[in-house]
């Protein structure tokens, strides 16, 4: 034991100290927080540049004045214009575009242009035909000889913001968002999958190297073929559970940098709690009070509601549940790597072994993004289960909340799986690892795996 421990040990250091451990294990999570913040933050602090549309039709007014004007863009309304002349000299008057609108948009959806040199924000798109479509709207209903209709259409108007709030096994209530749980899902399943795999191509190329080198003949002197292999194999496990701890840590300090900076008002929380979620997205002064969004904007309260909701998930769970997924895992494929770095003589011959191993791996991630869609669908179950994929998948479907009993059979079968792969995985390493110049196949190491010498 006391061996294994040194060689653990060389492993875990050597490796720790090198300088793009160091780098990516401070910038990833760094680099995961500004992907999220700092689009809130420029959407918050955006200079836009002021728009002024001229608006043509081609022979009507069945829409003049439709579009309103927002603080961003104005639209100007051209009467007895003709498009060939406005577009050689839009600019000169000050114009960023034209928008020519045909009195057949009312029948056919995309009879309608908008002329610019630049390519026009989504925003600037979704309001123009926003403003249109129930502009169509009011018209056919106008057709049906309503009164009062513009009156009983603001009356009937109606926004509906569904909150989704789980209830745990202890039947206590937390308020959740299904787009914080989908991204908690995908960044949880790739993490899995990048580590597993990351870590585990770096045991096939490091018995490859020492095999390669020599080296190895030396240290087998001293110790046995399958302490060498397990005292790599936990050294770079520990080299990965060190860097996963060391992004939970960063994680937390920049939760709670953010709370204490950007969230720090008050108002910001009450606001986003008050506000609905659909109201989240409208124009600032469709969201409370004047009062209210001259003091928070609706960006930051959006902002602030998707926090708290990121704040209200099984945090505990979820991290426990990883390390145990990964270190289990991780083993599991690692021992597979190991034993094919001790079949061949060099990295080239490993690509006729890699498609069998990395095929469970790939298909685990695939199934684990269509979780985030139908998290309870019997596919994410079973694949939740197996041993080969659970750790990608199972890691996509706990955002969404799973059953104990699933998750403890989930955890036993990788237990189980992982031991007899570790165990058959030394039968093979103790015989590969000397053997120099033949060509290995899946067929000679079936017959080391019964070889009791």
């Amino acid at each position: 034991m006391n061996k294994i421990s040194v060689i653990i040990a060389r492993e875990y250091i050597t490796r720790v100290r090198k300088k793009s451990f160091i780098i990516m294990t401070i910038l990833a999570p760094v680099l995961m927080a500004a992907l999220m913040v700092v689009p809130t933050l420029l959407m918050m602090n955006e200079d836009k540049d002021f728009k002024k549309i001229a608006v043509v039709e081609d022979g009507s007014d069945l829409f003049k004045n439709v579009i309103p004007d927002t603080k961003d863009a104005d639209y100007i309304y051209l009467e007895n214009t003709d498009i060939k002349d406005l577009l050689k000299t839009y600019e000169q008057a000050g114009y960023y575009g034209i928008l020519r609108i045909s009195p057949e948009l009312v029948n056919t959806r995309n009879a309608i242009w908008l002329y610019s040199k630049q390519q026009p924000p989504i925003g600037l798109l979704d309001h123009i035909s926003g403003s249109l479509e129930k502009e169509i709207e009011r018209q056919k209903l106008l057709a049906y000889d309503i009164k009062n209709l513009d009156n009983i259409l603001k009356d009937v108007k109606t926004d509906v913001s569904v909150q989704t709030i789980r209830i745990d096994e202890s039947g206590q209530t937390k308020q959740t968002n299904t787009g914080i749980a989908m991204a908690l899902a995908y960044i949880g399943g790739f993490l899995m999958y990048m580590l597993v795999f990351m870590f585990g191509a770096q045991v096939m190329r490091g018995v490859i190297e020492e095999k390669i080198s020599r080296v190895v003949e030396v240290i087998v002197s001293s110790v046995k073929p399958v302490q060498l292999m397990m005292g790599k194999i936990v050294g770079i496990a520990l080299v990965g559970l060190t860097q996963f701890l060391i992004w939970v840590f960063l994680t937390m300090g920049i939760a709670i940098a953010v709370k204490s900076t950007i969230l720090k008002d008050k108002n910001v929380t009450e606001i986003a709690q008050s506000m609905p979620q659909n109201m989240m997205s409208e124009n600032t002064a469709q969201t409370g009070s004047p009062t209210q969004t001259a003091e928070v904007s609706p960006q930051l309260a959006e902002f602030s509601r998707l926090f708290d909701n990121a704040m209200n998930q099984d945090w505990l769970l979820i991290i426990l549940s990883f390390i145990f997924f990964f270190i289990t895992g991780y083993l599991l494929y690692a021992s597979v790597f190991a034993a094919i770095g001790s079949a061949v003589d060099n990295e080239t011959e490993t690509q006729q072994f890699m498609l069998p191993v990395t095929i469970p791996i790939i298909l685990g991630l695939m199934v684990a993004m269509g979780t985030m869609q139908n998290p309870e669908s019997s596919v994410a179950f079973w694949f939740s289960i197996i041993p080969l994929t659970s750790p990608i998948v199972m890691m996509a479907r706990i955002p969404f909340g799973v059953p104990y009993w699933q998750l403890a059979i989930s955890m036993v079968l990788m237990v189980v799986t992982f031991l007899a792969f570790v165990w058959m995985a030394a039968k093979v390493y103790r015989t590969g690892i000397l053997m120099y110049g033949k060509k290995t196949s899946w067929k000679e190491m079936l017959k080391w795996l019964r070889y009791n010498g």
